[in-house]
């Protein structure tokens, strides 16, 4: 907790914002050990002061968030990065087109030869004074949707057919994610996208990209942490003039191929596997090659681009 603040001390987060979420966070009752494990410890910080304010500000007001944006914007980051500056334990709930309300808020057991309610992941949260991650939420029929309406409203509880109401605990939030365009989704129930605050996550800055190769790999030589950074710009750019798809761009993928670098594989074949292989189509695979080739020797190593 202590290493995220200082992180957004940094990045220059309004100290006002801060204090209240550590506030809020001495507040609330500590989340109990059967699920303390769910706490998360973000592998990768999320750069970007305005976004950190705004869902701060949002979360501290009460409110449910939707991070909406294209691939590569950090929606799942932040998601796990807020969830771990308020200390709850997160609930990762991923949406596709069979999600019914049964997947979403339980099913009935058999326990002690009585039946019961076996809580799902929406009602654990609200019972545990979760944070819920609702990843791709318009991949999901509107209408298997509709059992969240109350969940998300002023009325933050769970009426459940059998059984009794479930109230959300204070501490609860809910952030879903969505993706523009890809395939299977559907635009988002009006009444659904009314309960939530809409942050439209904007691309990773080349400042920041720097920061997060910096941070990753701190034996990075400079010169080619620089080459790595231009290579997802320039493919960045040819995915928005639509010379091809989004399957390569791929910042996991990237910061994968940089560490097989690390491992002794050679640039070409690292980036291969983490950039150039995610396309499928034989001319956009040979377009990704070029830009690749633009920017990184095809024998390039690990002794050459880290220092020793």
């Amino acid at each position: 907790m202590s290493e995220l603040i200082e992180f957004l001390r940094t990045e220059g987060v309004d100290e006002r914002l801060l204090n209240a979420a550590e506030a809020w966070r001495t507040k609330q009752a500590p989340a109990r050990d059967n699920v303390a494990h769910r706490v998360p410890r973000p592998r990768y910080p999320y750069y970007g002061r305005d976004v950190w304010e705004e869902a701060i500000s949002a979360l501290l007001s009460g409110e449910h968030l939707l991070l909406v944006g294209p691939k590569a914007t950090g929606k799942n980051d932040l998601a796990e990065n807020l969830s771990a500056l308020f200390g709850r334990p997160q609930w990762d709930v991923s949406f596709y087109i069979n999600t019914d309300a049964a997947s979403l808020i339980g099913t009935d057991t058999l326990s002690d030869g009585e039946v019961s309610l076996r809580h799902g992941p929406i009602a654990s949260c609200a019972l545990e004074g979760g944070f819920g991650v609702l990843d791709e939420i318009n991949m999901a029929k509107n209408e298997s949707l509709a059992v969240l309406h109350a969940t998300l409203d002023f009325r933050r509880c769970i009426d459940v057919p059998g059984y009794d109401r479930i109230p959300l605990s204070d501490a609860t939030r809910f952030i879903a994610t969505m993706n523009y365009g890809y395939a299977g989704t559907r635009d988002l129930n009006e009444a659904l996208a009314s309960r939530f605050l809409v942050i439209d996550m904007p691309p990773i800055s080349e400042e920041n990209l720097m920061k997060l190769l910096h941070r990753e790999f701190p034996e990075l030589k400079e010169a080619y942490a620089r080459q790595f950074m231009s290579l997802f710009t320039d493919i960045r750019k040819k995915c928005d003039s639509a010379e091809i798809s989004t399957k390569a761009l791929d910042l996991r993928g990237l910061l994968a191929s940089i560490r097989l670098m690390r491992q002794g594989l050679p640039g070409a074949r690292a980036l291969e596997l983490g950039i150039v292989n995610k396309c499928f189509d034989d001319f956009e695979r040979q377009l990704v090659e070029d830009v690749v080739r633009g920017r990184i020797p095809e024998d390039l190593t690990g002794l050459e681009a880290f220092e020793h």
